[in-house]
């Protein structure tokens, strides 16, 4: 099947369903119609954002669960350990929560190397040690050969937030800053499985945001955040877009896009605003605090390539639109799923 192409149908899951766009979020609400879904804090299941509250006394408690499936297990820049940690701390980050506890569970295949799920375990830990939150329990389950593809893993997040922030906060006027190059992950992932290689290695851009975001928050004025991962900065845009009840438009020759990633995306026919990233962030800002914040994200060991792209318009509600560098403009859609299956 060409990259991209999706086989729908109407009484089975597809890969499509788990990646991050239009059909994920179908999915899921035919899911939330069958359960009762109850909040213990002020964010809950059906908000769909990137963790849920529980309020005790007056603090709220965020958490977050993410399971990770990705193929292969080990790739430039990382591996299935790395993503999981990453992803869960940045989870918690982007509703301005400080991470402090992680739990694991891990279900692998009979037969599996143990070299390789110590190698997977060593990766969890360093990047664990680095963020400083500790993996401090976990569960590990062993499936017959061939019931499994290798080695599935799930992590799951608690954090504390003195403000919470949601992917919802947009205002209109708020400038939108990326906090680095763009596509990179997922390109990265299919670039190796493909077998193509470039004058400028691609690696995924896998890392723990806490440090940078806590700066970023420490200067003020940020009104809402969320991470692209699966789907890309196109899917989480244009969700945010959709629950604060505004437009945003970006700007083409402002998106921090690698030349590798440019190359390699235009060789196997995707668009990088479509692809995962494992280490970035999208920040709303209220303008007046916007280049004090750039300049403070870009201080930080993983913001140096941080750009302002864009900001909040009135116009376009619900919608992204783009710049081009040809001065047109053209909307940028929620992809119908990730055009890279199994990358997280």
């Amino acid at each position: 099947m060409p990259i991209g192409e999706v086989e729908l149908s109407e009484k089975s899951v597809v890969l499509a369903h788990g990646a991050g766009g239009t059909l994920m979020q179908e999915l899921i609400a035919r899911i939330l119609k069958n359960i009762s879904v109850h909040s213990a804090g002020s964010v809950g299941l059906s908000d769909l954002d990137d963790g849920a509250t529980v309020s005790i006394g007056d603090r709220e408690v965020v958490l977050t669960t993410d399971s990770y499936v990705v193929k292969p297990l080990f790739f430039p820049g990382g591996d299935i350990g790395k993503i999981a940690v990453c992803g869960t701390i940045n989870d918690l980050a982007v509703m301005g929560a400080r991470p402090i506890a992680l739990t694991s569970s891990i279900i692998v295949e009979e037969g599996f190397s143990l070299a390789k799920l110590e190698r997977i375990i060593t990766s969890m830990d360093e990047i664990a040690n680095e963020a400083e939150v500790p993996v401090i329990t976990g569960d590990t389950k062993v499936m017959e050969k061939g019931a499994l593809d290798n080695l599935v893993l799930n992590t799951s997040g608690i954090g504390v937030a003195n403000e919470l922030i949601r992917d919802s906060g947009l205002r209109v006027g708020d400038k939108i800053i990326v906090t680095g190059t763009i596509g990179d992950h997922g390109t990265s992932l299919l670039s190796y499985r493909e077998g193509f290689s470039f004058e400028t290695e691609l690696e995924s851009d896998a890392a723990p945001l806490w440090s940078m975001i806590k700066a970023a928050l420490d200067v003020g004025g940020i009104t809402a955040m969320k991470d692209p991962t699966r789907g890309g900065l196109a899917s989480a845009l244009n969700e945010m877009a959709k629950k604060s009840g505004v437009g945003i438009l970006i700007k083409e020759e402002e998106i921090p896009l690698k030349d590798a990633v440019r190359a390699a995306s235009e060789m196997l026919g995707i668009d990088p605003l479509e692809v995962a990233n494992e280490g970035k962030a999208i920040i709303g800002v209220n303008p007046a605090n916007a280049n004090l914040i750039l300049e403070t994200i870009q201080k930080t060991k993983y913001g140096k390539e941080a750009r302002i792209i864009g900001e909040v318009i009135g116009e376009h509600k619900g919608k992204v639109v783009l710049e081009t560098g040809l001065g047109g403009k053209r909307y940028v859609e929620t992809p119908l799923g990730e055009p890279i299956p199994r990358v997280c």
